[in-house]
């Protein structure tokens, strides 16, 4: 993957390359062989002896490499340890992003890192070690896939945009003028779904549920540095590694479709921070 010399994250950005092969190769092993899952409790979803196995991997990886920067990871505490405030950067990482679709012998699950200077990521991958996929970016370098640069769609139309969300996304309450008529698609890994908008592969996503950190993070730059504008739901940037480790949701899309959806939700217009330079929806994937 070309790295430019004078990109000032590049060194981060293969430290977190060379972190999540090791993550996907951790993670592959107990996908082939069966691993222990249970549930956090208090709505947090499933953990499995994977996620943990890759966790303590990234962290003792990362943490050595870089002692002087914080660490925020789903399975470790976020949101009870807040040393990493007090850091310049921080590591975001989500050590399986799509425990569900592992658990269910699905392929479809990513590892997703980040490193967070002053609320933004400047350094970021996601790797989906099963399907030979790794996203890539740096901020103001560009996005790649596999090393191949990656732009998100150029769509300005909302009727028959194919959007990724969750079914409820489309409930007519968050829609005042009328649910748009869009083909919905699903993919498990949230951090997957952002960075398929940067491919291009879609045209948008939705998320109106709050969305927490090492979720969105390492995609959230992967789709921008791709040229679409990502939001919280409301269309106010995204921020990172807070005390609340989370988003008011997330929208994705090239900017003109980005401000239609906007208007769609009845919200005022706005631009998205990381911009760069009707009736129904239909399920077909």
């Amino acid at each position: 993957m070309p790295v430019p010399e004078t990109d000032p994250h590049a060194t981060d950005l293969a430290l977190l390359l060379e972190a999540a092969e090791g993550a996907g190769a951790i993670a592959a092993r107990h996908f082939a062989s069966g691993t222990r899952s249970w549930d956090k409790g208090g709505g947090l979803g499933p953990v499995t002896e994977a996620d943990l196995a890759v966790n303590d991997f990234l962290h003792e990886r990362l943490t050595n490499a870089r002692p002087g920067y914080g660490w925020m990871s789903e399975e470790s505490d976020p949101l009870g340890d807040l040393t990493r405030l007090k850091t310049s950067a921080t590591f975001v990482i989500d050590p399986i992003d799509g425990t569900r679709a592992f658990i269910d012998g699905q392929k479809s699950f990513a590892h997703a890192l980040a490193v967070v200077i002053e609320g933004r990521p400047v350094a970021a991958v996601v790797h989906l070690p099963l399907l030979e996929l790794t996203y890539t970016a740096t901020v103001g370098h560009g996005a790649f896939l596999n090393g191949t640069p990656l732009q998100a769609s150029s769509r300005n139309a909302l009727t028959g945009a194919r959007v990724l969300a969750t079914r409820p996304a489309f409930e007519a309450q968050h829609w005042p003028g009328g649910v748009p008529d869009v083909e919905r698609h699903f993919r498990p890994s949230l951090a997957w779904r952002l960075a398929l908008v940067g491919e291009g592969a879609f045209d948008a996503l939705i998320t109106l549920r709050d969305a927490w950190d090492w979720d969105i993070a390492a995609a959230a730059l992967i789709a921008t540095e791709a040229g679409a504008s990502v939001s919280d739901r409301q269309g106010a940037e995204l921020r990172f590694n807070r005390a609340e480790a989370r988003n008011a949701g997330v929208l994705a899309a090239p900017g003109p479709l980005h401000q239609i959806l906007i208007a769609a939700r009845g919200l005022p217009s706005t631009r998205a921070i990381h911009d760069t330079p009707s009736t129904k929806f239909r399920r077909t994937s």
